[in-house]
């Protein structure tokens, strides 16, 4: 891993390309942006293979618009259809917030705390040099670019060398432990995508072994993420969509009942989740993972009593009894 790759996070990496796209009227050529923003400027000048370069581009341009960002992408009419000038912006105007939207005290402390977690100062040093790079190709900065640079970090350590593994083309090996069982298994995959559902990080990958696409929990991933010299299985280009549609499927088909305090804060916590929806002191809620959601129910005590599924009640129980031998 190079000292570039090392030195900027893909989350970091999202934050200056928005900034980018929505800095310029015109719009920025994928050249521009490789060997202008940070994130993808140091491993341009540390000679980063293009393809890979590009394929992390078309995977962040998936991540944008994945998050509703509205990211337009045009072609000018004098360049006769040559996608190589394809012109990238963020229409500002676009994804300023609809008129009519208010906050409540609530949200301003939960965004307040979210500003938190973000280093507040003068523009940095990596931007004043994208800045005087693009204003070098012609590019007019409309708007100052904001001075702030993100802190954020995944907890899963797993994220980036799967990441530089998608980057690369190349598979990897990692040990994963499913719930209830007691060893965990080797597993050798190609990464197909990466996708946040539920605010949780899944690899969606072809597993050459039973030639079939799995999706693995990155919290699950119990080794280090060995990256291989076998190149990875081509995968479609929507991957990330298909993943996150097969992700989908399982939320919408899995549906517990709960019986949830009133004013309690298993009651604020459950019933904002989405597509939530309540009758009398009972909650029909969707979940993903089993296992999860169970530990999830499980924090709130006494206030929540799962009435179904029947194999989420006995999830349930099985940690209660579990912290009470630990802790009784």
């Amino acid at each position: 891993m190079t000292k570039a790759q090392a030195g900027v996070n893909p989350e970091d990496r999202l934050f200056h390309l928005i900034l980018a796209l929505m800095a310029t009227r015109m719009g920025l050529t994928k050249e521009q942006i490789l060997s202008t923003v940070r994130g993808y400027r140091e491993d341009t000048e540390a000679g980063m293979a293009r393809d890979s370069l590009e394929r992390r581009f078309e995977r962040d341009k998936d991540a944008l618009r994945e998050l509703g960002i509205p990211l337009e992408a045009t072609i000018p009419p004098e360049d006769d259809g040559n996608n190589k000038n394809t012109l990238y912006r963020i229409p500002k105007g676009d994804y300023d917030l609809p008129q009519g939207v208010e906050f409540t005290g609530r949200d301003i402390a939960l965004l307040n705390l979210a500003a938190a977690l973000w280093r507040e100062g003068t523009l940095s040093q990596e931007a004043h040099v994208a800045t005087r790079k693009l204003q070098s190709y012609g590019v007019d900065i409309d708007e100052p670019l904001l001075g702030f640079a993100p802190l954020i970090s995944t907890r899963d350590p797993a994220l980036r060398a799967l990441r530089d593994a998608l980057d690369a083309g190349v598979q990897v090996s990692f040990s994963y432990l499913k719930p209830g069982e007691s060893e965990a298994s080797v597993r050798q995959v190609s990464p197909l995508a990466l996708v946040n559902h539920e605010g949780r990080w899944h690899l969606y990958s072809h597993e050459a072994s039973t030639d079939q696409t799995k999706t693995f929990l990155l919290r699950r991933i119990v080794s280090s993420v060995t990256l291989l010299a076998e190149p990875a299985a081509p995968g479609a280009d929507n991957a990330s969509a298909e993943a996150l549609a097969d992700l989908e499927q399982v939320f919408a088909r899995q549906v517990a009942t709960l019986d949830v305090v009133a004013d309690s804060d298993a009651w604020s916590a459950l019933s904002q989740r989405r597509d939530t929806t309540a009758s009398g002191g009972s909650l029909q809620v969707h979940y993903t993972d089993l296992d999860i959601f169970a530990a999830d129910l499980t924090s709130f005590g006494d206030d929540v009593v799962v009435r179904g599924p029947e194999e989420l009640r006995e999830r349930v129980i099985a940690h209660l009894k579990n912290l009470v031998a630990h802790h009784g």
